[in-house]
């Protein structure tokens, strides 16, 4: 099964904020308001979020524009607070109305090495979301350590393949949740899981997350892809119902198609690679016909804020 932090009850204290690094995260209006009415949260709607890479250092500002090869100036990178930066996100959607039922983080939850320290800020990052009623899945990036997830997560159960895989059933569409784990490797294990997992729903549309890219990146920063992404590739191309793979790890925004098969680089809600460039999160709106991604940016005014793309989900 995907690691999932399913919602906790709603206290009275939601009413307050959440201190963050000299700034105050304060709880939406909505979300008070829930504290004694019902949330309707919108089981076609899905909050997608990747590379949240948080610090135990809640303080911490990361230059992401500044890697080996990088055209910036060494004057001029740009540093961004990765837990602002999930305050923020994590406040636009609880802002949404209706509320997504579903969010997904797709890998690199952690700043290092998915260490202890990390996680539980991330956890307590999320208690909003959480208290929202809203339910949030996790994939394995090669900055996790899903057997410290599990540690701080005891009411989770270890899958049989050793790794974190499932399947999110929804209405409109079903969600595939890959674990390419630390070296952006699936595995012929998983692989075979995946083909079984998507024969036997062949009767609906299916969209596959995992946190590495398939094939080496097109974007600001040089990546290469993932150790069996043409393997994927090729499984999810000979099964016309597999009609998108999401992934994070470069850090931007882009959309490829290859026949059927669309190809959704989500940015990151840290930092990005390349200046100027847009960090945020997606919201996902499943219909019969399509799944509708808007991309958010942290900063509203960002020129690609509103950006969308559409996944056909039929043909």
């Amino acid at each position: 099964m995907p690691i999932i932090l399913p919602p906790v009850a709603r206290r009275q204290f939601i009413k307050g904020s959440l201190a963050l690094g000299g700034t105050t995260f304060t709880a939406s209006s909505s979300l008070a308001k829930a504290a004694g009415e019902p949330v309707r949260l919108d089981q076609n709607r899905v909050a997608l979020l990747a590379d949240t890479h948080i610090s135990a250092d809640l303080n911490l500002s990361y230059p992401g524009t500044k890697w080996p090869g990088s055209p910036v100036k060494e004057s001029e990178h740009e540093r961004v607070n990765m837990a602002k930066s999930l305050a923020v996100a994590a406040k636009s959607v609880t802002d949404l109305n209706p509320l997504p039922a579903h969010l997904i983080i797709n890998g690199d939850c952690a700043m290092s090495r998915g260490t202890e320290a990390e996680y539980k800020e991330l956890l307590r990052l999320l208690e909003p979301v959480r208290l929202a009623g809203i339910t949030i899945h996790v994939t394995i990036g090669n900055h996790d350590n899903r057997e410290i997830l599990w540690k701080l997560l005891p009411f989770l159960k270890k899958e049989q393949m050793g790794i974190q895989a499932g399947v999110i059933e929804l209405s409109h569409a079903n969600l595939l949740l890959l674990d390419s784990g630390r070296k952006g490797i699936l595995g012929d294990k998983q692989l075979s899981w995946l083909a079984q997992e998507l024969d036997e729903r062949s009767g609906k549309p299916a969209l596959v997350f995992g946190h590495f890219n398939p094939y080496p990146n097109r974007g600001v920063r040089p990546i290469k892809g993932m150790h069996d992404g043409a393997s994927l590739l090729k499984l999810l191309a000979q099964r016309k119902h597999a009609r998108a793979y999401l992934y994070g790890h470069t850090h931007e925004w882009q959309h490829d198609q290859r026949d059927h098969l669309h190809l959704i680089n989500q940015p990151a809600v840290s930092y990005y690679f390349g200046k100027g460039h847009a960090h945020g999160w997606v919201d996902m709106k499943l219909t019969k016909q399509s799944a509708d991604l808007e991309l958010l940016c942290i900063d509203p005014k960002h020129k690609q804020h509103g950006d969308r793309r559409k996944i056909s989900l039929i043909g």
